[in-house]
Protein backbone atom coordinates (compact mmCIF):
# COMPACT_ATOMS: atom_id res chain seq x y z
CA UNK A 1 0.00 0.00 0.00
CA UNK A 2 1.10 3.89 -0.89
CA UNK A 3 0.86 4.46 3.02
CA UNK A 4 3.72 1.84 3.45
CA UNK A 5 6.43 3.20 1.78
CA UNK A 6 9.08 4.31 3.49
CA UNK A 7 9.31 8.42 2.78
CA UNK A 8 12.62 9.50 1.81
CA UNK A 9 14.44 12.87 1.47
CA UNK A 10 18.01 12.98 -0.59
CA UNK A 11 20.30 15.53 0.56
CA UNK A 12 22.16 16.34 -2.29
CA UNK A 13 24.20 18.43 -5.10
CA UNK A 14 22.53 17.50 -8.32
CA UNK A 15 25.10 14.49 -8.71
CA UNK A 16 25.73 11.45 -6.52
CA UNK A 17 21.88 12.51 -4.94
CA UNK A 18 20.62 11.40 -8.45
CA UNK A 19 22.74 8.59 -8.89
CA UNK A 20 22.14 6.92 -5.63
CA UNK A 21 18.31 7.03 -6.67
CA UNK A 22 18.41 5.69 -9.81
CA UNK A 23 20.70 2.74 -8.46
CA UNK A 24 18.55 2.15 -4.84
CA UNK A 25 15.18 4.35 -5.40
CA UNK A 26 13.87 4.42 -9.08
CA UNK A 27 11.18 1.94 -9.37
CA UNK A 28 11.19 0.61 -5.42
CA UNK A 29 8.20 0.42 -4.23
CA UNK A 30 9.26 0.29 -0.83
CA UNK A 31 10.07 3.78 -0.62
CA UNK A 32 8.51 7.03 -0.86
CA UNK A 33 11.25 9.53 -2.68
CA UNK A 34 9.62 12.72 -1.31
CA UNK A 35 12.27 15.50 -2.51
CA UNK A 36 16.00 15.94 -2.81
CA UNK A 37 17.41 18.65 -1.31
CA UNK A 38 20.62 20.81 -2.98
CA UNK A 39 23.47 22.14 -1.93
CA UNK A 40 26.86 23.72 -3.87
CA UNK A 41 25.78 24.28 -6.95
CA UNK A 42 23.83 27.58 -8.22
CA UNK A 43 20.51 27.20 -9.43
CA UNK A 44 19.69 24.03 -8.97
CA UNK A 45 16.92 24.35 -6.18
CA UNK A 46 13.46 25.11 -7.70
CA UNK A 47 13.82 22.54 -10.49
CA UNK A 48 12.39 18.99 -10.54
CA UNK A 49 14.02 15.77 -11.51
CA UNK A 50 12.03 14.99 -14.10
CA UNK A 51 9.38 11.94 -14.34
CA UNK A 52 11.23 10.37 -17.60
CA UNK A 53 13.98 9.46 -15.37
CA UNK A 54 12.24 9.04 -12.02
CA UNK A 55 10.33 6.03 -13.53
CA UNK A 56 7.03 4.87 -13.25
CA UNK A 57 6.11 5.94 -8.86
CA UNK A 58 7.21 9.39 -9.76
CA UNK A 59 4.85 10.33 -12.77
CA UNK A 60 5.20 14.33 -11.75
CA UNK A 61 8.93 13.66 -11.44
CA UNK A 62 10.58 14.71 -8.20
CA UNK A 63 11.43 18.45 -6.72
CA UNK A 64 14.16 19.31 -5.45
CA UNK A 65 14.68 22.20 -2.43
CA UNK A 66 17.12 23.79 -1.08
CA UNK A 67 18.95 22.33 1.80
CA UNK A 68 17.69 25.17 4.19
CA UNK A 69 14.52 23.10 3.98
CA UNK A 70 15.77 20.08 5.37
CA UNK A 71 13.63 19.93 9.10
CA UNK A 72 11.11 21.64 7.58
CA UNK A 73 10.47 18.72 4.81
CA UNK A 74 10.77 16.36 7.37
CA UNK A 75 8.42 18.08 10.05
CA UNK A 76 6.09 18.16 7.14
CA UNK A 77 5.99 14.92 5.37
CA UNK A 78 6.51 12.64 8.44
CA UNK A 79 9.96 11.38 6.27
CA UNK A 80 11.33 7.88 7.90
CA UNK A 81 14.70 8.29 6.39
CA UNK A 82 17.45 11.34 4.82
CA UNK A 83 19.83 10.06 2.33
CA UNK A 84 23.24 12.08 2.47
CA UNK A 85 24.49 11.85 -1.18
CA UNK A 86 27.01 14.27 -2.23
CA UNK A 87 30.71 14.80 -1.73
CA UNK A 88 34.33 17.03 -0.88
CA UNK A 89 32.79 17.87 2.79
CA UNK A 90 34.43 17.51 5.91
CA UNK A 91 33.71 15.03 8.25
CA UNK A 92 32.32 17.59 10.69
CA UNK A 93 29.51 18.97 8.19
CA UNK A 94 28.13 15.61 7.26
CA UNK A 95 27.28 14.91 11.17
CA UNK A 96 26.03 18.45 11.76
CA UNK A 97 23.50 17.56 8.76
CA UNK A 98 22.96 14.32 10.34
CA UNK A 99 22.51 15.83 13.49
CA UNK A 100 20.35 17.95 12.24
CA UNK A 101 18.55 15.11 10.99
CA UNK A 102 18.30 12.58 13.90
CA UNK A 103 17.25 15.99 16.23
CA UNK A 104 14.14 16.68 13.60
CA UNK A 105 13.12 12.76 14.19
CA UNK A 106 14.57 10.87 10.81
CA UNK A 107 16.96 8.15 10.53
CA UNK A 108 20.17 9.23 8.74
CA UNK A 109 21.45 7.13 5.93
CA UNK A 110 25.11 6.95 3.94
CA UNK A 111 24.84 4.07 0.88
CA UNK A 112 27.63 2.27 0.33
CA UNK A 113 29.49 0.75 -3.02
CA UNK A 114 27.57 -2.58 -3.06
CA UNK A 115 24.47 -0.08 -3.64
CA UNK A 116 25.70 2.21 -6.15
CA UNK A 117 28.45 0.68 -8.25
CA UNK A 118 27.51 -0.42 -11.46
CA UNK A 119 29.57 -3.35 -12.47
CA UNK A 120 30.02 -3.45 -16.16
CA UNK A 121 31.07 -6.16 -18.74
CA UNK A 122 34.10 -4.19 -19.68
CA UNK A 123 37.22 -3.79 -17.81
CA UNK A 124 36.93 -0.85 -15.32
CA UNK A 125 39.42 1.93 -14.05
CA UNK A 126 38.34 4.42 -11.61
CA UNK A 127 40.70 7.49 -11.27
CA UNK A 128 39.07 8.73 -7.83
CA UNK A 129 40.90 11.53 -5.43
CA UNK A 130 40.51 12.16 -1.43
CA UNK A 131 39.68 16.11 -2.18
CA UNK A 132 38.58 17.90 -5.11
CA UNK A 133 41.73 19.67 -7.10
CA UNK A 134 43.95 16.83 -6.20
CA UNK A 135 44.91 16.15 -10.10
CA UNK A 136 42.05 13.62 -10.85
CA UNK A 137 42.16 14.85 -14.33
CA UNK A 138 45.57 14.46 -15.14
CA UNK A 139 45.63 11.25 -13.44
CA UNK A 140 43.03 9.94 -15.75
CA UNK A 141 44.98 11.57 -18.89
CA UNK A 142 48.00 9.82 -17.78
CA UNK A 143 45.99 6.66 -17.75
CA UNK A 144 43.90 7.28 -20.77
CA UNK A 145 47.37 7.59 -22.63
CA UNK A 146 48.74 3.98 -21.18
CA UNK A 147 45.56 2.47 -21.67
CA UNK A 148 45.49 3.61 -25.81
CA UNK A 149 49.38 2.16 -25.92
CA UNK A 150 48.01 -0.59 -24.95
CA UNK A 151 46.33 -1.08 -28.49
CA UNK A 152 42.83 -0.04 -25.99
CA UNK A 153 40.01 1.79 -27.06
CA UNK A 154 39.05 3.66 -24.09
CA UNK A 155 35.83 5.50 -22.87
CA UNK A 156 35.98 8.01 -20.81
CA UNK A 157 32.91 8.65 -18.28
CA UNK A 158 32.97 11.60 -16.22
CA UNK A 159 30.90 12.69 -13.05
CA UNK A 160 27.64 14.30 -13.26
CA UNK A 161 27.56 17.83 -13.54
CA UNK A 162 23.47 17.95 -14.91
CA UNK A 163 23.06 22.14 -14.85
CA UNK A 164 20.86 22.29 -17.75
CA UNK A 165 17.79 20.04 -18.81
CA UNK A 166 18.00 16.86 -16.77
CA UNK A 167 15.83 14.64 -19.43
CA UNK A 168 17.83 16.18 -22.34
CA UNK A 169 21.25 15.82 -20.42
CA UNK A 170 20.24 12.00 -19.28
CA UNK A 171 23.38 10.77 -21.61
CA UNK A 172 25.81 13.00 -23.09
CA UNK A 173 28.43 12.21 -26.02
CA UNK A 174 31.42 14.22 -26.39
CA UNK A 175 33.68 13.48 -29.15
CA UNK A 176 34.44 16.99 -30.31
CA UNK A 177 34.14 20.86 -29.32
CA UNK A 178 31.33 21.58 -31.01
CA UNK A 179 29.59 18.80 -29.04
CA UNK A 180 30.43 20.88 -25.96
CA UNK A 181 29.07 23.88 -28.11
CA UNK A 182 26.18 21.90 -28.73
CA UNK A 183 25.38 20.69 -25.28
CA UNK A 184 25.72 24.64 -24.03
CA UNK A 185 28.49 23.78 -21.31
CA UNK A 186 29.18 25.68 -18.54
CA UNK A 187 32.70 26.47 -17.60
CA UNK A 188 32.64 23.66 -15.15
CA UNK A 189 31.91 21.01 -17.53
CA UNK A 190 34.69 21.99 -20.34
CA UNK A 191 36.72 22.22 -17.25
CA UNK A 192 36.56 18.38 -17.16
CA UNK A 193 35.78 17.28 -21.00
CA UNK A 194 38.04 19.58 -22.98
CA UNK A 195 41.55 18.17 -22.01
CA UNK A 196 39.96 14.86 -22.77
CA UNK A 197 38.86 15.24 -25.88
CA UNK A 198 42.22 16.92 -26.85
CA UNK A 199 44.06 14.14 -26.29
CA UNK A 200 41.47 11.92 -28.39
CA UNK A 201 39.23 10.97 -25.77
CA UNK A 202 35.76 10.17 -26.30
CA UNK A 203 33.76 11.21 -22.67
CA UNK A 204 30.37 10.66 -21.94
CA UNK A 205 28.32 11.96 -18.80
CA UNK A 206 24.70 12.46 -17.75
CA UNK A 207 22.22 11.58 -15.31
CA UNK A 208 21.49 7.90 -16.01
CA UNK A 209 24.90 6.12 -15.30
CA UNK A 210 23.10 2.82 -16.10
CA UNK A 211 22.49 4.07 -19.83
CA UNK A 212 25.47 5.75 -19.95
CA UNK A 213 27.57 2.64 -19.45
CA UNK A 214 25.80 1.09 -22.16
CA UNK A 215 26.48 3.58 -24.61
CA UNK A 216 30.48 3.50 -23.51
CA UNK A 217 30.33 -0.13 -23.63
CA UNK A 218 29.05 -0.09 -26.88
CA UNK A 219 32.52 1.81 -28.23
CA UNK A 220 35.13 0.74 -25.98
CA UNK A 221 37.34 -1.73 -24.72
CA UNK A 222 37.74 -0.03 -21.58
CA UNK A 223 36.23 2.28 -18.99
CA UNK A 224 37.68 4.87 -17.58
CA UNK A 225 35.85 6.48 -14.41
CA UNK A 226 36.91 10.12 -13.72
CA UNK A 227 35.39 11.00 -10.86
CA UNK A 228 33.98 14.71 -9.53
CA UNK A 229 35.39 16.14 -5.92
CA UNK A 230 36.09 13.27 -4.35
CA UNK A 231 33.44 11.08 -4.44
CA UNK A 232 33.21 7.45 -4.94
CA UNK A 233 33.49 5.71 -8.33
CA UNK A 234 29.86 4.51 -9.71
CA UNK A 235 30.80 1.81 -11.37
CA UNK A 236 32.59 -1.65 -10.08
CA UNK A 237 36.40 -0.94 -10.35
CA UNK A 238 38.86 -3.54 -11.94
CA UNK A 239 41.53 -0.79 -10.56
CA UNK A 240 41.03 2.04 -8.21
CA UNK A 241 43.17 4.86 -8.67
CA UNK A 242 43.17 7.55 -5.41
CA UNK A 243 44.99 10.71 -5.82
CA UNK A 244 46.31 12.29 -2.53
CA UNK A 245 47.38 16.03 -2.30
CA UNK A 246 50.01 16.91 -0.08
CA UNK A 247 49.47 20.39 -0.35
CA UNK A 248 46.29 19.65 2.13
CA UNK A 249 48.42 16.96 4.48
CA UNK A 250 45.41 15.10 6.40
CA UNK A 251 42.61 16.39 4.54
CA UNK A 252 42.69 12.72 2.90
CA UNK A 253 41.21 11.36 6.38
CA UNK A 254 39.11 14.43 7.37
CA UNK A 255 36.75 14.36 4.11
CA UNK A 256 33.77 12.32 2.90
CA UNK A 257 33.88 10.18 0.76
CA UNK A 258 37.27 10.86 0.09
CA UNK A 259 38.27 8.60 2.85
CA UNK A 260 37.03 5.98 1.74
CA UNK A 261 38.85 6.17 -1.59
CA UNK A 262 41.57 6.02 0.14
CA UNK A 263 40.10 2.73 2.16
CA UNK A 264 39.29 1.35 -1.25
CA UNK A 265 42.36 2.87 -3.17
CA UNK A 266 44.36 -0.33 -5.08
CA UNK A 267 46.98 2.58 -5.95
CA UNK A 268 47.62 5.74 -4.25
CA UNK A 269 48.88 8.19 -6.13
CA UNK A 270 50.89 11.50 -4.28
CA UNK A 271 50.44 13.94 -6.55
CA UNK A 272 52.08 17.34 -6.27
CA UNK A 273 55.15 16.59 -4.45
CA UNK A 274 57.61 19.48 -6.34
CA UNK A 275 55.28 21.53 -4.17
CA UNK A 276 55.20 19.97 -1.23
CA UNK A 277 57.28 20.44 2.16
CA UNK A 278 58.64 17.33 3.61
CA UNK A 279 56.59 17.38 6.82
CA UNK A 280 53.53 17.07 4.33
CA UNK A 281 54.68 14.59 2.71
CA UNK A 282 55.51 12.46 5.64
CA UNK A 283 51.64 13.34 6.83
CA UNK A 284 49.82 11.84 3.45
CA UNK A 285 52.64 8.87 3.65
CA UNK A 286 51.54 8.31 7.44
CA UNK A 287 47.81 8.44 6.76
CA UNK A 288 48.09 5.74 3.88
CA UNK A 289 50.48 3.79 5.75
CA UNK A 290 47.77 3.39 8.71
CA UNK A 291 44.42 3.01 6.49
CA UNK A 292 45.56 1.07 3.53
CA UNK A 293 48.91 -0.44 3.88
CA UNK A 294 48.42 -2.92 1.09
CA UNK A 295 48.43 -0.02 -1.52
CA UNK A 296 50.70 0.69 -4.36
CA UNK A 297 52.33 4.46 -3.34
CA UNK A 298 52.91 6.16 -6.47
CA UNK A 299 54.76 9.45 -6.24
CA UNK A 300 54.35 12.28 -8.65
CA UNK A 301 54.99 15.66 -9.71
CA UNK A 302 52.41 18.06 -11.56
CA UNK A 303 54.50 19.21 -14.06
CA UNK A 304 53.02 23.05 -15.26
CA UNK A 305 54.27 24.25 -18.36
CA UNK A 306 52.81 27.25 -20.81
CA UNK A 307 51.25 26.36 -23.62
CA UNK A 308 53.27 29.27 -25.49
CA UNK A 309 56.74 30.17 -24.08
CA UNK A 310 56.52 33.97 -22.49
CA UNK A 311 58.88 35.59 -20.10
CA UNK A 312 56.58 36.59 -17.39
CA UNK A 313 59.24 38.13 -14.99
CA UNK A 314 58.08 41.20 -14.07
CA UNK A 315 54.84 41.28 -15.93
CA UNK A 316 51.49 41.84 -13.75
CA UNK A 317 49.60 39.12 -14.27
CA UNK A 318 45.86 37.94 -13.07
CA UNK A 319 45.73 34.06 -12.72
CA UNK A 320 42.20 32.35 -13.35
CA UNK A 321 42.33 29.00 -12.22
CA UNK A 322 39.63 26.17 -11.63
CA UNK A 323 36.47 27.23 -9.76
CA UNK A 324 35.59 24.38 -7.80
CA UNK A 325 38.97 23.60 -6.86
CA UNK A 326 39.53 27.49 -4.86
CA UNK A 327 35.69 27.28 -3.60
CA UNK A 328 34.35 23.68 -1.96
CA UNK A 329 37.65 22.85 -2.51
CA UNK A 330 39.01 24.99 -0.11
CA UNK A 331 42.65 25.52 -2.08
CA UNK A 332 44.66 28.67 -1.83
CA UNK A 333 46.40 28.51 -5.06
CA UNK A 334 46.12 26.16 -8.29
CA UNK A 335 48.35 25.24 -11.04
CA UNK A 336 48.92 29.33 -12.69
CA UNK A 337 50.02 30.87 -9.25
CA UNK A 338 52.64 27.95 -9.03
CA UNK A 339 53.77 29.00 -12.48
CA UNK A 340 53.39 32.79 -11.73
CA UNK A 341 55.37 32.52 -8.37
CA UNK A 342 58.45 30.46 -10.53
CA UNK A 343 58.06 32.47 -13.12
CA UNK A 344 58.96 35.84 -11.02
CA UNK A 345 55.83 37.63 -11.86
CA UNK A 346 53.66 40.11 -10.02
CA UNK A 347 50.03 38.94 -9.07
CA UNK A 348 47.49 41.39 -9.51
CA UNK A 349 44.24 40.91 -6.58
CA UNK A 350 41.37 40.65 -8.64
CA UNK A 351 38.91 41.12 -6.04
CA UNK A 352 38.06 45.05 -5.59
CA UNK A 353 37.71 44.58 -9.43
CA UNK A 354 34.99 41.72 -9.44
CA UNK A 355 31.38 42.23 -10.27
CA UNK A 356 28.00 40.53 -9.25
CA UNK A 357 28.32 36.76 -8.25
CA UNK A 358 31.70 36.66 -8.42
CA UNK A 359 31.91 39.36 -6.13
CA UNK A 360 29.58 37.36 -3.98
CA UNK A 361 32.06 34.35 -4.28
CA UNK A 362 35.11 36.63 -2.66
CA UNK A 363 32.67 36.90 -0.08
CA UNK A 364 31.75 33.10 0.92
CA UNK A 365 35.55 32.12 0.07
CA UNK A 366 37.69 34.80 1.36
CA UNK A 367 40.50 32.82 0.83
CA UNK A 368 40.53 32.97 -2.80
CA UNK A 369 42.04 36.71 -2.43
CA UNK A 370 44.61 36.54 -5.37
CA UNK A 371 42.97 34.28 -7.93
CA UNK A 372 40.11 34.80 -10.03
CA UNK A 373 38.06 31.45 -9.53
CA UNK A 374 36.76 30.41 -13.02
CA UNK A 375 32.95 30.52 -11.87
CA UNK A 376 30.61 30.02 -15.21
CA UNK A 377 27.90 28.08 -13.93
CA UNK A 378 25.30 30.09 -16.51
CA UNK A 379 25.40 32.70 -18.87
CA UNK A 380 24.69 35.78 -16.66
CA UNK A 381 28.47 34.56 -14.67
CA UNK A 382 29.66 33.44 -17.15
CA UNK A 383 29.43 37.45 -18.28
CA UNK A 384 30.70 38.75 -14.72
CA UNK A 385 33.36 36.87 -15.22
CA UNK A 386 34.59 38.12 -18.02
CA UNK A 387 33.34 42.10 -16.57
CA UNK A 388 36.02 40.92 -13.73
CA UNK A 389 38.84 39.97 -16.18
CA UNK A 390 38.20 43.00 -18.25
CA UNK A 391 38.41 45.29 -14.95
CA UNK A 392 41.70 43.98 -13.93
CA UNK A 393 44.63 45.82 -14.80
CA UNK A 394 46.91 43.01 -16.25
CA UNK A 395 49.63 42.50 -18.41
CA UNK A 396 48.70 39.19 -18.81
CA UNK A 397 45.82 36.61 -17.92
CA UNK A 398 47.19 32.91 -16.74
CA UNK A 399 44.38 30.84 -17.47
CA UNK A 400 44.90 27.82 -14.91
CA UNK A 401 41.52 26.65 -15.31
CA UNK A 402 42.18 23.66 -17.71
CA UNK A 403 40.15 25.04 -20.59
CA UNK A 404 41.05 27.28 -23.76
CA UNK A 405 38.80 30.34 -21.78
CA UNK A 406 39.66 31.92 -25.10
CA UNK A 407 36.91 30.68 -26.55
CA UNK A 408 34.19 32.14 -24.08
CA UNK A 409 35.94 35.23 -23.33
CA UNK A 410 37.33 37.69 -25.52
CA UNK A 411 39.65 40.88 -24.23
CA UNK A 412 42.44 43.15 -25.00
CA UNK A 413 44.69 41.45 -22.90
CA UNK A 414 46.73 38.09 -24.32
CA UNK A 415 45.90 35.00 -22.64
CA UNK A 416 48.31 32.21 -22.01
CA UNK A 417 47.08 29.06 -21.05
CA UNK A 418 49.08 26.42 -18.44
CA UNK A 419 48.84 23.28 -18.69
CA UNK A 420 49.77 20.90 -16.30
CA UNK A 421 49.72 17.11 -16.18
CA UNK A 422 50.87 13.91 -14.03
CA UNK A 423 54.85 12.91 -14.01
CA UNK A 424 55.36 9.77 -11.68
CA UNK A 425 58.72 9.98 -10.57
CA UNK A 426 58.99 7.53 -7.54
CA UNK A 427 56.86 4.07 -6.44
CA UNK A 428 56.11 1.05 -9.36
CA UNK A 429 54.93 2.10 -12.80
CA UNK A 430 51.64 3.49 -13.03
CA UNK A 431 51.06 2.45 -16.66
CA UNK A 432 51.71 -0.82 -16.02
CA UNK A 433 49.45 -1.40 -12.98
CA UNK A 434 46.94 0.15 -15.40
CA UNK A 435 47.27 -2.87 -18.18
CA UNK A 436 48.21 -5.36 -15.99
CA UNK A 437 44.95 -4.35 -14.60
CA UNK A 438 42.70 -5.14 -17.08
CA UNK A 439 44.51 -8.24 -18.59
Amino acid sequence: MANSRKKVVIVGAAGRDFHNFNCAYRDNEAYDVVAFTAAQIPDIAGRRYPAVLAGHLYPEGIPIVDESELENLIHAHNIDEVVFAYSDVSHQTVMEIGSRVLAAGANYVLLGARDTMIPSCKPVVAVCAVRTGCGKSQTSRFVAEALRAAGKKVAVIRHPMPYGDLAAQAVQRFATVQDLVDHKCTIEEREEYEPHIECGSVVFAGVDYHAILKAAEAEADVILWDGGNNDMSFYKPDLLITVTDPLRPGHETTFHPGMTNLLMGDVIVINKIDSASAEALATVKASIAKWNPKAAIVEAESTVTLDHPMDLKGKRVLVVEDGPTLTHGGMPIGAGFVLAQRAGAILVDPTEHAVGSILATYAKYPHCKQILPAMGYGDKQLEELAETIRNTPADVVLVGTPIDLGRLIQDTKPMVRVRYELTPVAGPDLAALVVKAIA
